[in-house]
């Protein structure tokens, strides 16, 4: 077996020790729903088998003496061709596997936000067209700063040499060419560098043009998903046992200590030490539904209280994403990996020592909610989505009832900050757009401004129109914020334990402090890896 010291601490490298599949053992761990499981009561009890989940249960059953549990709301994914071949993401969303979450009335957004959450084994990594990042040094030291003593790049970055999640650069027989053109004039519009690769750089990331690393097999397009690439091979070990269509309802408490997990139909799991994995939305739902979260929205929701921890759903970040049309005169061939697979980094603040915009360079439009602003999309068109990085807007999710069938409350509050920052990254994402269809090679090809149009040409103009019809990214995060243990609008202090109870940690995007400038699913399966070893540790 191989041992891998990372930041003072170890667990085994390799998922499948000595090369060997567990999968030709048995599929005995997998237990369906209606299936008696052959064992309730667990060393380590994973809620939610998404990303985060997978890494983590894959890496703890390493410890053939370690009983670990999966509760996962969904199927598995083994069987799922559309969750596997990652250029059929597209069909995932707004499906059966999707929560398909809505919004609350926005005060200065788009009111018509559908937020994607995925029960399937692999969550959202399953999902989405996983563009994945080495976590950002700008991030970390940012996350250190709000509390995350332990998060310093020094010791969170080794992380990335060790997933088992296949990342590599889209492959050139899946490179769009017009997509191309693209890359190439944001080069020479914008004076950035041309990047072929992104995750070996030295130094901050601030700037660049090119196709994306991503998560897939060019050869096969099986997605790199933290199910396929942790799980899948350790399905036959007797001590990890993968609950599925199991939805975890509430948590159960003796005094401060977590000890049972509550599922429909009243089955009842005991572990522990819990470790909730249900991403930004649903995490802080279940806390609420605990009794765990702010006194107030408990009392109204009528939910007994068990611990008063104001942060419990709040400080919710999200990338809001701008649109920009163009009509073109020639068709899009159709070449890609996932529609989604290159993109610009721009610094529009000179000192900004991140990313300020992350613009995507689609194959296909997805223009629905510019269409419902009014425009008209021509048959043949290009498309440039721009995001706000770094937002300063905060929002919040909770619940407003006990009753667990009743959908939480999003509330992303998007361009609420109070100097205007999101607003103007806003603004400056389509004004960069602008400037990379003016300039050559993709100039000789564009007919027209379709979305936002000629008729928006001050920020006023440009903004009233793109707040109306930006989208998210579906990267929501910071719900259950990281950050000291003194600090009272933390949940989880650096160690994922949350604040205040015992056998209970977090880990996923909702413990960001902020979220990350980019895509922010490598980050996730770096922090799993870490989990995994705090847990261990």
């Amino acid at each position: 077996m191989t041992i891998l010291v990372v930041a003072n601490s170890t667990v085994e490298n390799s998922v499948v020790p000595n090369g060997t599949d567990d999968r030709s053992t048995s599929q005995m761990s997998v237990v369906e729903s209606g299936q008696t499981p052959p064992v309730t009561d667990f060393d380590v009890l994973v809620v939610g088998g998404g990303t985060a989940g997978s890494v983590i249960a894959a890496r703890l059953c390493a410890d053939p003496g370690r009983r670990v549990g999966v509760l996962e709301w969904g199927p598995s994914d083994v069987d799922e061709p559309r969750a596997l071949q990652i250029a059929r993401w597209p069909e995932m969303l707004e499906g059966e596997y999707d929560l398909d979450y809505r919004s609350v009335p926005q005060e200065r957004g788009n009111s018509n936000i559908r937020q994607a959450r995925a029960t399937i084994l692999g969550g959202c990594s399953s999902v989405n067209t996983m563009i994945a990042w080495k976590p950002l040094a700008s991030d970390l030291r940012e996350w250190v700063a709000a509390g995350a003593r332990g998060w310093e790049p020094s010791v969170i970055l080794p992380y990335w040499d060790r997933l088992a999640a296949p990342i590599t650069p889209v492959a050139p027989e899946h490179r769009n060419p017009l997509v191309e053109l693209g890359v190439r004039s944001a080069v020479s519009a914008l004076g950035v560098p041309r990047r072929e690769t992104w995750n070996d750089l030295p130094g901050d990331l601030v700037e660049g043009a090119g196709f994306f690393e991503i998560g897939y097999d060019p050869a096969t397009g099986v997605r790199s998903s933290a199910s396929v690439s942790y799980l899948h091979p350790v399905l036959g070990r007797e001590n990890l046992h993968v609950l599925l269509r199991r939805r975890a309802l509430r948590l159960e408490f003796e005094g401060t200590r977590a000890k049972a997990v509550v599922c429909e139909g009243g089955e009842r799991f005991t572990a522990r030490e819990i470790v909730l994995s249900c991403g930004a939305i649903d995490t802080p739902r279940l806390l609420l539904l605990s009794g765990v979260g702010p006194a107030g929205v408990l009392k109204e929701a009528g939910v007994d209280l068990v611990l008063d921890r104001p942060g419990v759903g709040e400080n919710l970040q999200d990338h809001a994403e701008g649109l920009t049309v163009f009509e073109i005169d020639c068709d899009v061939p159709d070449v890609r990996a996932t529609d989604w697979d290159a993109g610009v980094l721009a610094r529009v603040d000179e000192n900004a020592d991140r990313p300020d915009v992350l613009m995507h360079l689609p194959v296909t439009t997805v223009g629905g909610q510019a269409e419902a602003q009014g425009a008209v999309l021509p048959p043949r068109n290009l498309s440039m989505a721009s995001n706000v990085a770094k937002p300063r807007s905060r929002g919040r999710v909770w619940i407003d009832s006990g009753d667990p069938t009743r959908p939480p409350l999003i509330d992303y509050r998007y361009f609420t900050d109070p100097d205007g920052h999101d607003e103007r990254m806003l603004v400056a994402g389509i004004r960069l757009a602008r400037r990379i269809a003016a300039a050559e090679p993709l100039a000789r090809h564009i007919v027209r401004e379709v979305f936002p149009g000629p008729d928006a040409q001050t920020d006023e103009e440009i903004s009233r129109i793109e707040r109306a019809a930006h989208q998210t990214v579906y990267h929501v995060s910071g719900t259950c914020r990281m950050g000291r243990p003194d600090d009272p609008d933390a949940v989880v202090d650096p160690e994922l334990r949350v604040i205040g109870l015992e056998g209970l940690r977090i880990a996923d995007a909702s413990v960001f402090p902020t979220v990350t400038a980019v895509n922010p699913v490598g980050t996730v399966l770096v922090l799993a890896e870490r989990a995994a070893d705090l847990i261990v540790g």
